[in-house]
């Protein structure tokens, strides 16, 4: 059977589930804690027909690494092979743009996305997309925002993206 590799890493956003495949970075999961991490996994056993197996053979170091630095404020870009076995179509399309096209410390519209991906009256699909994204942080759906400044939603939850927006400096840090 096929196998892939999981670990559970503290941020200061709460546990994140990684996960992996031979191919790369298949899945970020927020708030892992033990109910959710075991129903992640599950599903992910599913949808990937394969077994979960915690962190084996290292292929969560470097996703780790790279996660550390982000939340400690040393990284900007995630340089990562993503397995998009999770995504397909016109999410996928979206999600491939949002990864290259919006840098660190940048938002976009959801009808702007749409436009670069050639569908400019797909914002809500965009929206759609957004909530389908199986590596979220990494893939930044948290700096898509609506057309008037809005934060919109988030699969983190609100706290969760502003967090990660004042963290890359478009809004400013908590106070308390």
């Amino acid at each position: 059977m096929n196998r892939f590799e999981w670990a559970v890493m503290s941020t200061d956003i709460g546990p994140l589930l990684l996960a992996a495949t031979g191919r790369g970075l298949v899945s970020v999961v927020f708030h892992a804690d033990q109910a959710v991490r075991d129903e992640a996994l599950r599903r992910l056993a599913g949808r990937l027909s394969a077994e979960p197996v915690a962190d084996a053979t290292g292929l969560l170091a470097k996703p780790i690494r790279m996660l550390t630095e982000y939340f400690d404020g040393e990284l900007r870009e995630f340089a990562l092979p993503l397995d998009w076995s999770l995504s397909a179509g016109f999410n996928r399309e979206v999600l491939r743009e949002l990864a290259t096209g919006v840098p660190y410390g940048a938002v976009v519209g959801y009808g702007e996305l749409a436009a670069r991906v050639g569908q400019p009256g797909a914002a809500q699909a965009v929206g759609v997309a957004m909530g389908s994204n199986p590596l979220p942080v990494v893939v930044p759906c948290h700096r898509v925002v609506e057309s008037d400044g809005k934060l919109g939603g988030f699969g983190g939850g609100v706290e969760t993206k502003r967090r990660l927006l004042a963290l890359e400096g478009v809004l400013p840090q908590p106070l308390f």
